[in-house]
């Protein structure tokens, strides 16, 4: 993304004019940095663009404990933004061109928890952990916390028979087992209870389970309680109708964001500093997409038709493949918007951009542009 293209005010030598400059700054949200004669900048975020630099870079009687920086700066840059959402994204992009080493200590970005399924392991395993990494394995999540991302794990795990123990299995007839394999939770790898690919097969199970959100199992045990029910099997159908209840019960204790995250896509709706526009910020396979400046056009004194047109920026996203530790990134910085207590905007999630529900995202775009703020 190109989010940091900011506007400039040089301070030169003359400071009684900066005060004038000062005063044509609009009072509103900005990411902003001011750059000293030497040295890196002071890059910060405020709500009040003008309140603050004056306060930063105003006349101030001395002695005084407040910060100033009258007296070294040379310039400033500034970015206006007009949501939360659109300030934090700068505010990462700024912070990572002028702290490569130290920006997310700066921004304070904290690594959200994901339920792991590891797939270069002989015998797979699940784990709960904040780090991605590149080797074979499904991410499920970003989670709210790491509590409910356990919750899950824990939960999930019940309705299959894969290892819990996080050791490097050496799998021999005399391995004492765990707790798990004696009350028929695990297919016992460890013992040789089961082959390779039998355990391979119950794998695939847990894999279609989270690339599906559930359903993959959810149907398969519906469809065997209705055929059980067909054969007057009504013990066995009560069972299978438990399962299904119980798989529900677990899937209830999914955070909002939690999916795949090779499926993790939706568009965050939010305000844009131009008037009569929204920004559309697109999310694909977990990383945010340069933003779409979307607005009311006209042709010919009527209104262009709002679906035809989110149909053709639909059509025009190309996703941009990213190292893992910039995947990571964003993703934290999806979770931090999403499930933050003051979140701005409206988000639509899809499973592909062939899905998009069109309807929805017109609806979403219409409550964010009645309830903009500027």
């Amino acid at each position: 993304m190109t989010l940091w293209t900011p506007e400039m005010i040089e301070v030169g030598a003359n400071l009684a004019a900066l005060d004038a400059r000062l005063d044509a700054v609009p009072d509103h949200p900005a990411v902003f940095a001011i750059w000293p004669r030497e040295g890196m900048p002071y890059l910060a975020r405020t709500t009040l663009l003008r309140r603050r630099l004056r306060r930063l870079l105003g006349e101030r009687p001395l002695p005084s404990r407040l910060l100033n920086l009258r007296s070294v700066a040379a310039r400033v840059e500034y970015r206006l933004t007009a949501s939360w959402l659109e300030t934090t994204l700068v505010f990462y992009e700024a912070a990572r061109r002028f702290f490569p080493d130290a920006y997310t200590s700066l921004m304070k970005l904290r690594m959200p928890p994901y339920v792991k399924l590891i797939l270069s392991n002989r015998f797979p395993r699940a784990q709960v952990t904040s780090r991605l990494s590149g080797a074979r394995a499904l991410y499920y999540g970003p989670f709210r916390t790491r509590t409910s991302a356990e919750q899950f794990e824990s939960r999930f795990l019940d309705l299959f028979q894969i290892r819990r123990c996080q050791e490097d299995l050496a799998p021999s007839p005399s391995h004492p087992g765990c707790i798990y394999g004696e009350m028929n939770m695990c297919l016992r790898p460890c013992q040789q209870a089961v082959s390779d690919e039998e355990y391979a097969s119950e794998v695939r199970r847990v894999e279609e389970f989270l690339e599906s959100d559930g359903s993959s199992l959810q149907e398969s045990v519906a469809r065997a309680r209705e055929r059980l029910s067909q054969e007057l099997n009504f013990e066995e159908a009560a069972r299978q109708h438990k399962r299904v209840e119980k798989i529900q019960e677990v899937l209830k204790l999914r955070d909002e964001l939690a999916r795949d995250i090779e499926r993790l896509n939706g568009v965050a709706v939010t305000a844009s500093t131009e008037p009569e526009c929204v920004e559309l910020w697109f999310v694909l396979r977990g990383c945010w997409q340069p933003p779409r400046r979307f607005g009311f056009e006209v042709a010919g004194g009527k209104a262009i038709s709002m679906d035809h047109r989110l149909r053709e920026v639909a059509a025009s996203l190309e996703p941009r493949p990213l190292r893992t530790r910039e995947r990571q990134e964003h993703l934290a910085l999806l979770a931090r918007w999403y499930y933050a207590s003051h979140r701005d905007g409206e988000w639509i999630a899809f499973d592909a951009v062939e899905s998009l529900p069109y309807r929805k995202l017109v609806n979403a775009i219409s409550r964010v542009m009645q309830a903009r703020p500027y």
